[in-house]
């Protein structure tokens, strides 16, 4: 007669139950390894949201660093030909600053003394013109409704001289003065860059040894490159379109020729709408000024201009300076725009510039080259960044890659010594 088990015991023959799974073994199917996936990608969003809130909220102090930097990129050639010509790194940085005082200096007071002794001129003929525009809009072929166009110069009138236009005013003087404040603390990085620039680079690199020192030396050159090639380029093209469109509306007798001229070299520093706006601006002005004919004249100069700008001061000035897709710089300017404002459409393009040559430092996973089965290769030989250095530079980049190779083997052979010493 058999005793049947017992309530701890397995009956002989019955199958054992499998050992329970891990929590590890949870992650390793495809669900547990998007689940992962994910999870990092939600910590890293987190990581840049909380970044870029901190930017934000110093963007006075991250702004300011951005201008100085790329000031000082434009501007270091001078203070190395001033150094290798016997001045003192001091005296040469401040002789840079003091030209950069005179130009922005000369600029702002040429700019209100335009204003202040064409600005009885330019209200009588802006009257005038409005009054043309309005006679134009009932006589010509477009039905036009004037009075909605009197309404809204009434509701503009009244927002004027209402509380919520006094309150923004009082706004703006706020971020004037931030303004003033941001320009201060930008001259004063200006200062330090220009004058230590190389010294506070040094320091940075002397933390880290080997490929990854290499890399970061060859980032900062490319930095420097970019963002001075572009800054002194579009400064270039710049003064060239501010040159012909101010002369034109000085000829065609336009008021504000020179402060039109002027917001036309600042425009021309956010690619491709930069220069479109302002030169709208000019003609809306020689609209309301001079007449409808002298306006279509302004048309006729700025379109003439900015092809004179694309098919030939870009190609010739810029060069490969950017290496950018159009779509890309109009992408980068959107961004900008709504992060920065008009700060942010300016710094926009030059460091996606520099972002996208840095990229090509840190990785090689680009396959260069034409492709049997994708073709030809849509990135020229001239515009990947390993083209850029001169010969000097990947020399020392060469040098600076096998500098912790060579020491570790020196290193191992002085060992070696010892022991069989």
């Amino acid at each position: 007669m058999t005793t049947p088990p017992g309530p701890d015991e397995q009956p002989s023959g019955a199958r054992t139950a499998p050992a329970r799974e891990g929590a590890g073994a949870y992650w390793s199917d495809g669900l547990g390894r998007a689940g992962s996936r994910c999870a990092q990608l939600l910590l890293v969003a987190a990581v840049v949201v909380g970044l870029v809130w901190l930017l934000l909220r110093v963007s006075v102090v991250v702004l300011a660093a951005l201008v100085a930097l790329i000031l000082a990129s434009a501007v270091y050639p001078l203070v190395g030909w001033l150094v290798s010509r016997g001045w003192s790194r001091l005296l040469a940085t401040g002789a840079a600053l003091f030209a950069i005082f005179i130009l922005l200096g000369g600029l702002v007071t040429g700019i209100v003394l335009a204003v202040r002794n064409q600005w009885a001129e330019l209200s009588t003929s802006a009257v005038a013109g409005w009054e043309e525009l309005q006679g134009f809009l009932m006589t010509g072929p477009l039905p036009i409704d004037t009075a909605a166009v009197d309404a809204a110069v009434q509701w503009v009138t009244d927002f004027v001289t209402s509380g919520t236009f006094l309150g923004g005013a009082l706004s703006g003087i706020s971020a004037a003065t931030g303004f003033v404040t941001g320009a201060m603390l930008m001259m004063v990085i200006l200062f330090f860059f220009l004058k230590d620039g190389p010294k506070m680079w040094n320091f940075t690199l002397r933390w880290f040894h080997g490929k990854t020192r290499a890399q970061l030396a060859e980032s900062g050159e490319r930095t420097i490159q970019v963002l001075g090639g572009y800054v002194r380029g579009t400064a270039i093209i710049a003064a060239v379109d501010a040159v012909f469109i101010g002369v034109a509306l000085a000829v065609l007798r336009v008021p504000l020729a020179l402060p039109l001229a002027v917001i036309v070299f600042v425009g021309a520093f956010v690619p491709i709408v930069g220069a479109t706006v302002a030169g709208i601006l000019a003609a809306l002005v020689a609209l309301v000024t001079a007449g409808p004919v002298v306006a279509l004249i302004v048309i006729a100069v700025v379109v003439v201009v900015n092809q004179l700008e694309g098919d030939l001061l870009q190609p010739l000035v810029m060069g490969r300076a950017l290496s950018l897709h159009a779509l890309v710089v109009l992408l980068a300017l959107a961004v900008g725009t709504i992060v920065g404002g008009i700060f942010g459409a300016i710094l926009a393009v030059p460091l996606t510039a520099v972002a996208w040559s840095v990229i090509q430092v840190w990785t090689d996973a680009y396959q260069t080259g034409d492709d049997p089965v994708l073709g030809e290769d849509p990135l020229s030989s001239g515009d990947r960044t390993g083209s850029k250095p001169s010969i000097a530079q990947r020399w020392n980049h060469r040098r600076t890659r096998h500098q912790h190779e060579r020491e570790q083997t020196l290193a191992s052979r002085d060992a070696e010594r010892q022991q069989d010493g």
